[in-house]
This record gives structure tokens, C-alpha cells and sequence, in this order.
């Protein structure tokens, strides 16, 4: 077993024909219209014109005017980093105009209230990891088989020192190993930042109230419309009109598939807050009475927010408990509450149109996903296209590898909940006791309380597409999944590995990576302050 976090060159692995080459698009589509801006938008946008205006391919994306109000942060996965390579830009070009800082996980703290597991580190992995997992994966195996072994994630990946130090994951380059991380940034500004890179690289661009959208005899989008009665016609259409999923859902409709029986969070209500002196390298996610709140850590300050369910808690009740928390009770500090639609449509891409973004699904932002899906749809259509298979074969074989990406997804985050301990409020008691999980996750349990391997059911289950093996230990570790503590026995001799040794070979480590602060600094300065809308996802 290894360790592994990083974008690899496809998200399909598409096949091409012996006589199809990647310089060949299809005839049929000489046009493609993006419908919606915003970041779903506009990573698509740039996806696209990476790979298809230099083949013939126009792109044109068409929005209408946004206004909004307040600004908070936003969390990315590795794979952000590949989107950003693969188009050639540099860090120090897009991370300062974007208020951007280095993340090399997330904290779990309060999930649990297992005795030494009441917190836990969530880490990317590094190709250094491969030196400490055998034995991480052995001492959990060890723990759940009863023995009395140290088995908790954060002791055992260069990515927790990391974080617990402020350590920038950006190692001086005589370090032998590469290091996988994410990103924190404002996401308005990215928005921002990839639709002036769009443009410059050929996008064409329309401001206009849009109405709807026109079908042909066939089915098919032939056009969408706008307030002043024009048509914007294309061969193909991309859906990035948020939750309203004005193509997808409202024009060709597509069903809905609801994640509301297997997640109860519904809403969130968000509020900025100043940064400090020292910038973190990790995402916190702490557990509130109805849900979970956010920090999240940018050049000019913290991201925050309240996600929960408002079947347990009323708007007014989750701002007045975030308030409280962030100490902001007497302050003018204005909120932005939103509602959440989780879940999935059945067909991302259906006739001539895919949904990318809100349009297509949704997941409670706990792990930070959503680009994630935005840039593996994106991309994977991308690999369909230049392989010329637009086929309903190829069609029905896309749907099914975004929908497993989906329900992988929703599975791990599915965990958070069920192996929850709280007993405070209903609403963590109703998540502990809820029945309504996945068949894969009820084996995947079974197995790990077995003292068995889980990579097996991991890769038999499918639920490993959303999440690898190493998250999944990391997550049942974390969440204290093991035997009382009154029920372990000693250790047999020689069947546990010492993580004394394991812990100071990393802490040697990180005297190879500098502070988060010391990076940031030496990235040109190109502040941003008017960050007009909210996104989290």
C-alpha cells in the first residue's frame, strides 16, 4: 500500500481509437456555450481552452450580473494544484491575487469525545508518507485486534508536524520527497483571476440576463435565451448555473437524486473575521451543537462559517452560536445565510449538455470537494471529447464514474457523522443512530471491527473513488473506532512499531520546510480587498 494524493494526467483514463489523435474533435461540436460564471464556470472555461480553442473549438461563456456582499474563504484539495500546472500558471502569479495560502489539511476537533481522540488530523499525502504508513496501518490493526498500541493518525504524517508547526508545505530542495498539498483562497478572486486568464486565452464572453433555453425536435439545447429575446445557439452547453440548474435539471430535467436521509445538513451562515500574526496551514472544522463550524485561513483573514440542519436549529440560533464562538456578539460584522441542496443528478451529462458545479451536485463543504468535482467533471469530458466518443455508451460510462466520485464522496463524509459520540444535542444523537447508510459503508465498518484489512472492501466497494485507503485509516483511527481503553491488552513483544522513532524522524524533517508566514512573503504582494460574494464550496 502507498500513499498517494496527487492529480494524475487523467481523470478517466479515456482509450483513444487507433485512428483517433488528441488533435481531433469531433465535427459536431465547433461550439460549446457556458452557461454561468462564477468559479465552476470559469475553471471549465479554462479547462476547455487549454485543451480545445487551439482544435477549432469555440468557446463562449455567458452569465448574468452578480452582485453580492461579503466574502469568505475557500478550501481546495491537491488536485488544485494539477489544475493550476496544467495551465501553466505560477503560484506567485495566482495565489497573491487571490489573498491564497498553503494548506496541508484539515483538523477535526470536538467530533468525537473518545478518550486521546477528541481531535484529529486529516493529512495530504506525501510521497514521505510511505515511509511511516506500513506502520500506521499496522498499529490500527493491531488496536482494533485489542492491543494497547498507538494508533492515532497525527503522530504518524509529516503533513500533521506540519501544521501543528505553521509549516509551509514548500521544503527546501534538497528535500528527497515531494510533498502533496492544497490551498486556501478567496474563491470570488479566483473567479475573478480565471475569467481575465479565460479571455486572454481566446474565451469569448457575454453579460446578459438569461432567461431559459430553446430544444429542438431532437431533445437537444438548441439555444438559450435572454431577457432582451436573443438566442445564443452552440453545439453543446455547459451547465454552471449553480443550484438552479437552469439546462440539467430545469430544461432537459434530469432527476435529482436526494443525500438528504444520509446528510442532515441543509444551511450555513458565514462571517469574516481578521487574520493574526501567523498564518496556519490547515483547515479547522469544529463541531457545534447542530453541525460544524469552518476557519479557514487567507492572506488578509480567516473564512468562517456555521453548517447545519435546520431541522435541529433556526437561522437565527446558528448565527447567534457562531457569533458567540468567534466572540462577536456585540459586533456589526455582517452574516450571509445560504441553503444547501445535497445530492446529485442522475446524469451529469445528458444529450448535449453536462453539468459542472452546483448544477450537477452538491456535498457539504467538510472536506472541501467541490472543485475537486468541478475539475475532474470538467476534465473527464474533456478526455471523452478528444477521444470522439460522445456516444450514449459513452454518456452512460461518464455518468457512472462521476456518480461513483460522488457516492465515494458521500460515504466518507457519511463516517463523520455515524462514528460520532457526542450525546449533547438530537441532532449528533440522530446522526450516530441514523440507518440510512450505504450497504459498502456497513461491510467497510464490519471489516475494520474484524481487525481485518480494509483496503479489500475499499476497492470492492467502490467507495475508494472517492477517497483512497489511507483516508478511510485515517478517518476510523481519528475517530477513535477501536475497542475501550479497559478492554486493550500489552502489546505482544515486537508486534507494534515505536513511534517515538517514527515521531522524531519527522520532526527532523521539518526542519526543512520554513514557516507559512516566511513563504507568503516572499511572494509578490498583490492584495485584494473587495471580495463581493460568498462562496464556500
Amino acid at each position: 500500500m502507498t500513499a498517494t494524493a496527487g492529480p494524475t494526467a487523467t481523470v478517466f483514463n479515456q482509450t483513444l481509437p487507433r485512428s483517433q489523435s488528441r488533435a481531433s474533435i469531433p465535427p459536431s461540436i465547433r461550439r460549446i456555450v457556458i452557461v454561468g460564471g462564477g468559479t465552476a464556470g470559469w475553471m471549465t472555461a479554462m479547462i476547455l481552452a487549454n485543451a480545445l480553442i487551439a482544435k477549432g473549438v469555440e468557446i463562449e461563456l455567458v452569465e448574468s450580473p452578480v452582485v453580492g456582499i461579503i466574502g469568505v474563504g475557500e478550501g481546495s484539495t491537491p488536485w488544485m494544484r494539477g489544475f493550476f500546472d496544467s495551465l501553466g500558471i505560477e503560484e506567485s502569479e495566482w495565489m497573491p491575487a487571490c489573498n491564497a495560502t498553503y494548506k496541508c489539511g484539515i483538523t477535526f476537533d470536538g467530533w468525537s469525545t473518545r478518550p486521546g481522540f477528541e481531535s484529529y488530523f486529516h493529512p495530504f499525502a506525501s510521497m514521505l508518507d510511505n515511509l511511516t504508513l506500513t506502520q500506521f496501518v499496522h498499529n490500527c490493526q493491531a488496536r482494533v485486534n485489542g492491543e494497547d498500541v498507538w494508533a492515532h493518525p497525527n503522530r504518524y504524517f509529516i503533513a500533521s508536524y506540519l501544521a501543528e508547526r505553521r509549516l509551509a508545505p514548500k521544503p527546501a530542495r534538497s528535500f528527497p520527497f515531494d510533498i502533496w498539498y492544497g490551498y486556501h483562497f478567496d474563491a470570488v478572486l479566483v473567479g475573478e483571476f480565471l475569467h481575465r486568464k479565460a479571455i486572454e486565452r481566446g474565451v469569448k464572453y457575454r453579460a446578459c440576463h438569461l432567461t431559459g433555453a430553446k430544444l429542438n425536435e431532437r431533445g437537444d439545447i438548441a439555444s438559450v435565451t435572454t431577457g432582451e429575446g436573443d438566442d445564443i445557439t452552440g453545439d453543446f452547453f455547459i451547465d454552471c448555473t449553480g443550484f438552479a440548474g437552469m439546462l440539467i435539471q430545469k430544461a432537459l430535467g434530469t432527476p435529482f437524486v436526494s443525500f438528504a436521509d444520509n446528510l442532515f445538513n441543509d444551511s450555513a451562515v458565514a462571517m469574516p473575521t481578521p487574520m493574526g500574526d501567523s498564518i496556519p496551514c490547515q483547515t479547522l472544522s469544529r463541531a457545534m451543537k447542530h453541525g460544524w463550524a469552518w476557519e479557514i485561513p487567507l492572506t488578509n483573514r480567516y473564512g468562517n462559517g456555521y453548517v447545519y440542519s435546520s431541522a435541529f436549529c433556526t437561522p437565527d440560533e446558528a448565527e447567534r452560536e457562531l457569533r458567540e464562538m468567534l466572540g462577536l456578539l456585540d459586533s456589526d460584522t455582517p452574516a450571509r445565510h445560504l441553503k444547501m441542496k445535497i445530492g446529485r443528478v442522475t446524469k451529469h451529462w445528458n444529450r448535449n449538455c453536462l453539468a459542472v458545479g452546483l448544477s450537477q451536485g452538491f456535498i457539504e463543504p467538510l472536506e472541501a470537494t467541490a472543485l475537486l468535482f468541478i475539475q475532474r467533471t470538467a476534465q473527464g469530458f474533456v478526455e471523452f471529447l478528444e477521444a470522439g466518443d460522445l456516444g450514449a455508451g459513452a454518456q452512460e460510462r461518464f455518468n457512472a464514474k462521476v456518480n461513483e466520485h460522488f457516492e465515494g464522496t458521500r460515504d466518507y463524509i457519511v463516517t463523520h457523522y455515524k462514528t460520532n459520540t457526542r450525546t449533547d444535542t438530537e441532532y449528533w444523537r440522530a446522526n450516530a443512530a441514523n440507518p440510512k447508510i450505504s450497504d459498502s459503508l456497513k461491510e467497510l465498518y464490519a471489516t475494520w471491527m474484524s481487525g481485518k484489512s480494509i483496503a479489500p472492501d475499499v476497492g470492492q466497494q467502490r467507495i475508494g473513488k472517492g477517497y483512497p485507503i489511507f483516508s478511510w485509516y485515517c478517518i476510523l483511527s481519528g475517530m477513535g473506532i477501536y475497542p475501550a481503553q479497559d478492554k486493550l491488552r500489552p502489546p505482544s513483544a515486537g508486534a507494534h512499531y515505536d513511534v517515538e522513532e517514527i515521531g522524531n524522524m519527522l520532526e527532523r524533517s521539518c526542519q526543512n520546510f520554513p514557516s507559512q508566514n516566511d513563504v507568503l512573503a516572499k511572494i509578490p504582494a498583490k492584495p485584494h480587498e473587495k471580495s463581493l460574494q460568498i462562496y464556500f464550496w
